[in-house]
């Protein structure tokens, strides 16, 4: 019996845990990292992707929800449930990033892809009920959440698998395919709506179901753990001390708190500042998540050669843009241009969501060569950079959600206050112009400090 088998073997009987595992070597990312690294990107996406599809299966489900359906919801209690389905997928993502170190990064993606069944059949059960009490959708809406905490326990994870030179493309095509489920579990729900009329919602979440079991038997089959990554609590939260951390968990709620709470909120926008009915509100929702799912990636790329800072400076100003386009067709009562301005803002968040992911690992890279030039041991060096980046990719995931629930109740107390979305999008646009000062200050007016 060979080397290799034996080695294969034994890593299979433990578990599929990988030993000596080093990315930053050329040579062994070339002969054998790679084709691991890729392996379980794809399947990380897989998990990721029905994660996102669950967390914001109710920004559907809700268009549904008629007085022609027998449902007696108002627009703000509607938007209450989109909001408490935000916060607890952000609120998830925190113990979420610490299982990856403690259960390792294979065992914990099987584990919260079966998790997803639960929401999914409970919202089955509950959406053919329309005369249940506005509690229980609530409650059935919350358990949804845990459909957003596979974001930041599956980029913790891809982290640690590729070196810092392809982290901002492998990070960007692991949270875009991720970003994707939103666009999909809306193209559905359109589709759900063109088949079957608006008065069949929970073929929707059943639709889903059988797709859930193949993704944890996929992460089952073809994902690995990275030994020698342990779960310290106490090291984990400590990232927080960085004043770097805090900074670009503020610029993260600009950018992915506004994809995911826009995702959230647009069908319900166009049904209640312009009366599209479900079908025509679905028929355009999708694009938006979609174009900024795609744009991710691309972010990613863009910041690995022109440096994660600049492009996130950059496209805060395009997002200002964005927001005036969106106001401008509101004030002329214009659904093209409010649409057309919605669709771009998504795009621009896209981008910005994969330059400040970039960002992150650049950051404590630089930090770990400090290190190393003080003294420290360099692979000990290098391996508090990946554990300290990972550990604020999740914990900067889960702040950064934060920004779906703001932007929700922003929406709801503008339509209750003055039945329309435009003073939550002047609100929206005072704080890009915050994050457009502060990632100048911070970052691109020192770029060779904050080396980003």
């Amino acid at each position: 019996m060979t080397a290799d088998v034996v080695s294969t073997q034994e890593r299979r009987r433990r578990g599929r845990w990988l030993a000596d595992w080093n990315p930053e070597d050329a040579r062994f990312w070339e002969v054998t990292g790679r084709r691991i690294a890729n392996r379980n990107l794809w399947a990380s996406i897989f998990s990721e992707h029905l994660g996102f599809s669950t967390w914001t299966m109710w920004s559907m489900l809700v268009l549904f929800m008629t007085p022609e359906n027998g449902f007696g919801l108002d627009v703000a209690q509607k938007f209450l449930l989109t909001s408490m389905v935000a916060l607890v997928g952000a609120v998830l993502r925190v113990p979420y990033t610490l299982a990856v170190p403690r259960f390792g990064g294979r065992n914990w993606t099987i584990v919260n892809s079966f998790l997803l069944l639960v929401p999914l059949a409970l919202a089955a059960l509950v959406v053919s009920r329309p005369d249940a009490p506005y509690w229980v959708f609530l409650l059935v809406a919350v358990a949804a959440g845990c459909g957003g905490g596979n974001f930041s326990s599956s980029m913790t994870n891809i982290n640690m698998f590729f070196p810092e030179r392809r982290k901002g493309w492998a990070l960007g095509l692991n949270a875009g395919g991720g970003n994707l489920g939103v666009a999909m579990i809306q193209i559905v729900g359109l589709v759900v709506v063109a088949v079957a009329g608006t008065s069949h919602p929970e073929y929707l979440p059943m639709i889903y179901l059988p797709l859930i079991v193949l993704a944890g038997l996929a992460a089952a089959r073809f994902m690995d753990n990275i030994a020698g990554v342990r779960s310290d609590v106490r090291a984990q939260f400590g990232v927080m001390k960085d004043s770097h951390s805090w900074v670009m968990s503020l610029l993260y709620i600009g950018t992915f708190g506004s994809f995911i709470g826009y995702s959230f909120a647009f069908g319900l926008v166009l049904q209640n500042q312009f009366d599209r009915t479900p079908l025509e509100a679905a028929a355009v929702t999708f694009l938006g998540p979609l174009l900024g799912s795609l744009s991710r990636p691309f972010g990613g790329w863009l910041s690995d050669r022109a440096g994660g800072a600049r492009v996130t400076f950059w496209n805060f100003g395009l997002m200002i843009g964005g927001v005036a386009v969106i106001l401008v067709g509101s004030a002329r009562d214009s659904l093209t241009v409010f649409t057309v301005g919605f669709i771009v803002l998504f795009v621009l968040t896209g981008i910005g969501n994969g330059s400040t992911y970039k960002m992150i690992p650049s950051i404590f890279a630089a930090k770990a060569q400090d290190r190393i030039a003080a003294g420290v041991d360099p692979e000990d060096a290098r391996r508090w950079a990946r554990l300290a980046a990972g550990s604020l990719i999740g914990l900067c995931g889960a702040i950064g959600a934060v920004g779906g629930v703001l932007i929700n109740l922003a929406f709801r107390q503008s339509f209750l206050s003055f039945a329309s979305g435009s003073p939550a999008f002047v609100a929206f646009l005072v704080f890009y112009v915050v994050c457009m000062v502060v990632t100048f200050a911070v970052y691109v007016r020192r770029p060779i400090r904050a080396r980003v």
